[in-house]
């Protein structure tokens, strides 16, 4: 009976205990997009956060509490995006990681404006996520789409292109970005000589790309995000025998196209935020792999950046205070995976923007596999 009483006591104290244990780490909210438009970015970016809090909580976690990350779908959707947030917040999280399309972060914004709760996209690219809403626990480390373009247009300003065709699809942000190339090539000296759109759900792009080549540019400017639409234009290119050179917008970073697009990516050139030679990206493989089994694509990279960052701000705060971690946040200085070597986050001047605007990268395609770095930043 005495055993039997003792067994009753060790289980009524694992009883009480196991809430305090729960309570005993640090929640971080996740909002992703798992079956959504953004699913094909989200899922890799969202994986790169779990590798990184899985380090970090095998190194013995924040100020000795473990990361519990609370993962939400918002199916890409504004306003599932502000109900997970919070939903997130009502659970606990102290911080909220965003990896889900520009209007669903920017939707999720009112929540933590509201809360007061620290929250962070570490790769959306939208110029207006921190413009919009003047939000104080709002940051945003990935590259602006200004960024991006710029640097791309710098590496064309170095090879000495002149005349220019601007190739694009028409949906809203192919067409932003489209103005936005046209506008920076015209800043930048050069002569916009054809814009063709390839529509969505088109089955050819031979009729644009004949335009193209009837203009005689010195090279094309891609500035599609639709993916088969882009791999549309590459196959006219092809078929067509136009040698033109083709300068990629950032769409062409994602490693889908190394699938769906074999055999018409040897020579590209694309912007990028990724640097397989960087110090940092070699040990960010080396943890991926471990963790894994896989080697990571480049946005995971951004994921991992994030969860690193928030972890930084937290620990600098020295507790879960959620105003003690903005006011950390904001002081940041983190050397990271993306961006070129010798770049850092920072946020100066009260800024909430923190990629450095000499952090992109132009990569090369060689083969159908995304390889070295051929220019960095935008001088």
């Amino acid at each position: 009976m005495k055993h039997v009483f003792k067994a009753l006591a060790c289980a009524a104290a694992l009883a009480f205990a196991a809430p305090g244990l729960a309570q005993n780490t640090i929640k971080i909210g996740v909002i992703t997009d798992k079956i959504g438009p953004a699913k094909p970015y989200a899922e890799p970016v969202a994986q790169g956060v779990e590798v990184g809090a899985q380090e970090i909580n095998a190194k013995g976690g924040i100020l000795g509490r473990k990361i519990e990350l609370l993962i939400e779908d918002d199916q890409g959707k504004p306003d599932v995006s502000a109900a997970m947030a919070r939903k997130l917040v009502d659970a606990g999280a102290v911080f909220i990681i965003s990896v889900s399309l520009t209007p669903a972060t920017q939707q999720a914004q009112t929540v933590s404006l509201a809360t007061k709760t620290p929250h962070i996209t570490p790769s959306n690219s939208g110029d207006t996520l921190t413009t919009q809403i003047d939000n104080p626990y709002f940051w945003q480390t990935g590259p602006l789409g200004s960024i991006q373009i710029s640097t791309l247009l710098s590496y064309a300003r170095a090879k000495n292109y002149k005349r220019v065709a601007v190739v694009s699809d028409n949906s809203d942000l192919g067409q932003l970005l489209a103005r936005f190339f046209k506008g920076g090539a015209e800043k930048a000296g050069m002569q916009v000589v054809s814009e063709e759109l390839i529509s969505r759900g088109a089955t050819s792009a031979e009729p644009q790309m004949q335009k193209v080549r009837a203009a005689n540019p010195d090279v094309i400017l891609s500035a599609g995000v639709l993916t088969a639409e882009n791999v549309l234009m590459l196959k006219a290119l092809r078929q067509l025998g136009i040698k033109t050179p083709v300068l990629a917008s950032y769409n062409f970073s994602v490693p889908v196209y190394m699938t769906v697009a074999q055999g018409l990516l040897d020579g590209i050139p694309f912007v990028d935020a990724y640097d397989p030679d960087k110090p940092e990206v070699k040990a960010f493989e080396a943890v991926f792999r471990k963790t894994t089994g896989k080697p990571p694509i480049n946005l995971s990279g951004y994921g991992y950046d994030g969860i690193h960052l928030v972890a930084d701000a937290i620990r600098r705060a020295g507790g879960t205070d959620k105003e003690k971690i903005r006011e950390a946040m904001q002081k940041s200085s983190y050397s990271g995976v993306m961006g070129a070597k010798g770049t850092k986050y920072v946020f100066p001047d009260g800024k909430r923007t923190g990629f450095d605007p000499n952090a992109m990268v132009v990569r090369l395609y060689e083969g159908d596999r995304q390889g070295r770095v051929v220019h960095s930043g935008q001088k």
